[in-house]
């Protein structure tokens, strides 16, 4: 298997790669094989599957390895549609007309997800928000269907 442009680290790669295949091809049942085990096992999965659910010792899971996870959190004070020709006419001191009432709600969103509804605070001279609703984990589960 040594041509003149290959290296001895070429052919240790192939080699490892051929000994994973012939392993692989060991581990996998005869094509048409469906055990018992198998069937009863293998199932699809649904959101109600997680809604309830909890480790059984806290040493299953380790939250540390998700708390440090970035999401983008945005609010969101109304939605509107125009059609192209009305958005290149915006200029400076144009009014948009969303389709929320004023004194309405904000929705908080995370990742596009509605988690919350609150009012707009202002807090040191800069805008925040107060959460006035939260969305329970097994309502944002029933969304998502």
């Amino acid at each position: 298997m040594s041509n003149d442009n290959t290296t001895p680290l070429d052919e240790d790669v192939a080699d490892a790669w051929a000994a994973a295949l012939e392993e692989q091809k060991d581990n996998e049942p005869a094509a048409g094989a469906n055990t018992a085990a198998q069937t009863d096992t293998v199932r699809p999965l649904n959101p109600e599957d997680f809604s309830g659910s909890r480790p059984e010792t806290t040493a299953e899971i380790n939250l540390n390895m998700v708390l440090d996870v970035p999401v983008t959190l945005s609010m969101e004070i109304g939605r509107t549609r125009i059609p192209i020709r009305n958005l290149l006419q915006l200029n400076q001191g144009s009014v948009v007309e969303l389709n929320r009432l004023a004194g309405e709600p904000l929705d908080v969103l995370v990742n596009g997800t509605l988690i919350a509804h609150g009012e707009v605070v202002v807090v040191n001279e800069k805008f925040g928000i107060r959460l006035t609703d939260v969305i329970s984990p097994s309502e944002r589960v029933r969304k998502l269907r």
